[in-house]
């Protein structure tokens, strides 16, 4: 049994981490932290995991998570990269779902996150979790650095495009929509149901911390420069992230969805649509899967993929559980077959 503990257990992405591995059969929880909420019962504050889950919240002790196999860090950015060198050192394996070591240039990620990296010997050892590049180095991965929720759903559209030379790399578009949940679990007035209901708006317009990860990661399909315009929208639901990718076709069209079906064939958790059928956020919802759509609008220059994934699920905690799958050597399906709910 592999025993696992949770830092920063109250927020969004960690009550999924608890859910995801309420039914994983090779993982028990044995820790969970949390400053705010320590010496409180975790189903006291999420009373659907009532039965499930006999655990305390603690406050975070590096003792405490160096006595698990893995440690996952569902924290804002900026937390884990002070206490993962720690865990490592103790022979703790770590998932990281916070940006701390998604992007490996330190000055870069200085740049994007206002403040110098507390670690940053560790980026070039961090392996990126995106399972359909980087399996081979997830399997041996000590620390992995688990994508972000834009960037795994834009670059799953665009990676087979680049990858066979498809489209010009330096003028990708992306207009990309998310549910509130993709912004944490804080009382922000922007996030107020009042505010955000029956809206529908544009953010990071001038610059989105997830561009330098997204360009970086596609930046390894090709050997050409990389440029991404990415303008992500806040929509007014929960859950899902809806992203239109736009780009310049060098040659025609033909070929596109075979191209996208032999990429993604045997990947589990990427469903690539039948032709002239578009994806919609609720059939993803709580589930680990991203459905593709691949079309050229008046049969143009311009492809357009459409990319639908749970920004909680397969944008975040799901992810990280299918990465620890891979990690331990073990099927990697395990816990992770949830359906979509509808309606």
């Amino acid at each position: 049994m592999i025993r696992a503990g949770i830092v920063g257990g109250t927020g969004y992405t960690g009550v999924e981490l608890l859910r995801l591995l309420a039914s994983h059969a090779d993982v028990e929880v044995v820790a969970i932290t949390s400053r705010a909420e320590a010496g409180r019962r975790v189903d006291d504050l999420y009373p659907n995991l009532r039965g499930i889950y006999d655990l305390i919240f603690a406050e975070p002790d590096a003792a405490l998570l160096a006595g698990c196999d893995v440690v996952f860090f569902a924290t804002p950015h900026n937390v884990a990269m002070h206490t993962v060198p720690e865990l490592l050192a103790a022979g703790t394996r770590v998932i990281d779902l916070s940006a701390d070591y998604r992007i490996r240039d330190a000055a870069l990620w200085s740049r994007w996150y206002g403040e110098p990296h507390a670690s940053p010997e560790l980026l070039e050892r961090a392996v990126y979790g995106l399972p359909e590049v980087h399996r081979e180095k997830i399997r041996d991965a000590q620390l992995l650095s688990c994508p972000g929720c834009y960037p795994t759903a834009i670059q799953l559209g665009w990676l087979p495009l680049l990858a066979a030379g498809k489209v010009d790399p330096g003028s990708l578009i992306a207009s990309a929509a998310s549910g509130a949940s993709g912004a944490g679990r804080q009382a922000k007035i922007d996030n107020l149901l009042t505010e955000i209901s029956g809206s529908f708006k544009a953010y990071g317009v001038g610059g989105h911390r997830h561009l330098p990860e997204i360009e970086q990661g596609l930046a390894e399909a090709t050997t050409e420069s990389v440029a991404v315009t990415f303008v992500p929208h806040l929509l007014p639901m929960v859950r899902g992230i809806h992203a239109t990718l736009f780009a310049r076709l060098r040659e025609p069209a033909e070929g596109l969805q075979a191209l996208f079906e032999e990429y993604y064939a045997g990947e589990p958790f990427v469903d690539v649509l039948p032709a002239g059928v578009f994806p919609q956020t609720r059939t993803v919802k709580g589930a680990n899967r991203c459905q593709l759509s691949i079309n050229v609008p008046q049969g143009r220059d311009t492809v357009v993929v459409l990319s639908t994934i749970d920004n909680l699920v397969k944008g975040a905690s799901g992810q990280a559980v299918q990465c620890l799958n891979i990690m331990f050597g073990l099927p990697e399906t395990r816990g992770l077959q949830q359906v979509g709910l509808l309606p």
